[in-house]
Order: structure tokens, then sequence, then C-alpha cells
């Protein structure tokens, strides 16, 4: 390769994964709270810092009372197959795939649970029609397609007069993106991402239709314990004040009353929504000025905010696996590859915990990366 000249400025926090994602700005490990750790996730301490966490979780995004918040297993896979195990098969299923976790579910609903759902299908980079949705199915989606970097642009196709359930896979949507709450009876997510909290647990958001389904209908398949919601046709509520089902790290726990503490002080759900905003529109900048890069999501209504998407010109898996390796070797960036089932190309993520100064200091290293590949 001939020789270029290096960026001179580097990204403080060159992290830009999209899950994990980067800690909060000012993380260190020793401003977790460790009271906790080694103590009963049943005791006194433990339960009270569970409630606490889901108690911050509700404040941040204003979740109404109408809704629940639970603790659960698995990530946010974890969360999204409870909803998927306890709830689908009393009425017909919609499932929508625009990229891979939204196909994960179509498997998952065809292969594991056979219901033999209605697919709607769109390519990386776009959406199927929303607006033939059918509300009188249970109707599965996520709301922002991490590995396509594609969302939905708001919660109006959703029919406010449903029969069925809507149940949604936000984890790369909330805390930076409005969610309207009346429309969704099932939500999922994960700390990993937005938050820049650790793995492992998931969150699951039921609203009173989601409750009532979980009450009155049983489904034909055995239920592992992990995924049981209700006993004796009744909600387990103490799963909503943080009586986990199954033992939790209370590490995350603490890591996430972190990272929640900081999205209040950085102006809670509006300021998180302006950090993301504000990093996408840099990154943004950075492609509309060179003409080698490109959205996979063309249409800026849908584009996402936290998991951006981007096309290179030519660039084919290896291409792309070499530019993110030249970029991780100078301490630059980390992990913007693009997923490994989508087109190839890099994903930046622009997610609140991320530094708009570090995503403006990216576009020269992206130059020369580019640059030195094709030299």
């Amino acid at each position: 390769m001939t020789e270029l000249s290096v960026p001179v400025r580097k990204p403080a926090r060159p992290h830009f994964s999209s899950g994990p994602c980067a800690k909060p700005p000012g993380w260190s490990p020793d401003k977790i709270s460790t009271e906790s750790l080694g103590r009963s996730h049943r005791s006194k301490i433990g339960k009270s810092r569970l409630k606490y966490c889901i108690d911050l979780l509700r404040e941040v995004l204003q979740v109404p009372d109408t809704h629940r918040i639970g603790i659960v297993p698995g990530s946010d896979t974890g969360a999204v197959e409870m909803a998927m195990w306890t709830m689908l098969g009393a009425r017909p299923v919609t499932t929508l795939a625009w990229e891979s976790f939204g196909a994960g579910w179509v498997t998952d609903a065809v292969k594991q649970l056979k219901i033999d759902p209605s697919v709607m299908e769109a390519p990386y980079g776009e959406l199927p029609d929303l607006g033939a949705v059918d509300w009188s199915n249970d109707v599965i989606f996520t709301w922002n397609g991490t590995t396509s970097g594609v969302r939905v642009p708001n919660g109006d196709w959703i029919a406010a007069d449903r029969e069925g359930l809507s149940i949604a896979d936000a984890t790369s949507a909330v805390f930076a993106q409005d969610i309207a709450w009346d429309k969704v009876d099932v939500l999922t997510f994960s700390w990993q991402k937005v938050l820049g909290g650790e793995g492992a647990h998931g969150v699951l958001i039921l609203g009173p239709r989601a409750v009532e389904r979980l009450e009155s209908y049983t489904p034909a398949w055995p239920l592992p314990k992990v995924f049981r919601l209700t006993k004796g046709g009744k909600l387990i509520e103490g799963v909503f004040v943080g009586e986990t089902i199954n033992t939790p790290s209370m590490l995350a726990v603490e890591d996430a009353i972190f990272a929640l503490e900081w999205a209040k002080s950085v102006g809670g759900l509006e300021g998180m929504i302006a950090r993301a905003n504000a990093n996408a529109a840099a990154l943004n900048g950075i492609v509309e000025e060179r003409d080698w890069l490109g959205h996979l999501a063309a249409d800026p209504a849908t584009r996402s905010n936290t998991s951006v998407c981007l096309t290179v010109e030519g660039a084919d898996t290896d291409f792309i696996k070499k530019f993110a390796g030249l970029l991780e070797a100078e301490d630059a960036a980390y992990d913007i590859a693009g997923y490994r089932d989508a087109p190839a190309g890099l994903r930046i993520w622009c997610g609140a915990t991320v530094d708009t100064a570090d995503i403006e200091a990216l576009g020269p290293w992206l130059d020369w990366a580019w640059e030195s590949l094709k030299a």
C-alpha cells in the first residue's frame, strides 16, 4: 500500500459497536455501586435495587402506569421469546421482517411454534408496506432494525382499535426514539444497546391487553420455567417489582442503574434522543461529503438514528473486513463492520452514549482506510 498520512485526531472513545455498545461517558468500574454484590437477589437490598432499576426505567422511558416492567433472562432475545411462547397461538399471527432479527422471529414462529404466520418481508434497507398489516392478527416487528438501519417512522401505522397484540422488539430504539406506548402491547429491549449497559438480561414491558392475554389464554405447548409469567391463571406480579424469575447478575443491574442515572443527568429521554439525533446528523454529514459512502436505508424518514448502516462503493465482505481491521489496529474505530447477514458495508453506532465529537473525528479515518485499501 502507498504510504498515506494518518489523521492526527482520533475519537477519544472509538467504541462504535452496535451491541454491546459504548458505555456512558464518564463510566468506570469504580463508579458502580457494589453493596448488593455477593448478596441474595431476594435479600432486602437485592430486591430494593432491582425495584429501583425498574422505577428508573419507567421514569426515563416515560412508561405509563398502565404498563408493567419486568427484568427477564436472556437479553432482548429472551424477552421476545418469552412473549412469543406465552402469548401466541390465540389468534392468527403476522410477522414483519426487514433484517436478520425480524427474520429470526419468523423462523421461531414457523419452525418452533409451528403457527404458520403471515410473513411480510422487505429487503435490507426497506420496510414492508405497513399500511397493509392486518390488525386482527397478533403482529411481531422490530421497531428499529439493528442490522439494516431501518426503523418504523412512528406508531401511527399501528391500529388504535386493533384486535391482535402489537409485539415490538425495540432493543435499538428505546432511549433514542419516541415510543407510542398506547400502540404497544408488548415491548422488549436489552440494557446493552442505547443505555450502554451489560448484556444477559432483557426487559419485558406489558400493556394491559398483553396481561389480559396471559391471564385468559394457555398455549398448547409446554413452557420452560424461565418463560412462565402466570400462576393459577394470574400474572405473577412479583416479576414486575424486581422478583426475577431466575437469579440475575446484580453487577449488571448496578451497571444499568449507573447508566439510567447518567441518562437522567443528560436530560432524560429528551436528552438521550437529542444526543442520538446529533450523532446521526454528524455521521450523515460525513456520508454526504463522500461519493463512495451511502446509506443502506435510503429514506431518511425510516433511517435509524442508532444503528446506522452504510454502503461502501464496490465493497465486498473481504474489503469491509480489511477496512474495519485497519481502523481497529489504529484504535480509531472498533467493531464497525456490518452484520454478517447484511449486505457488505459499515455499521456505526450513533446511540446516546456516543459523543458527537467522536463521530466527527471518524470522518478523516474513514477516508484514510478507504484510500489505503484503494491504493
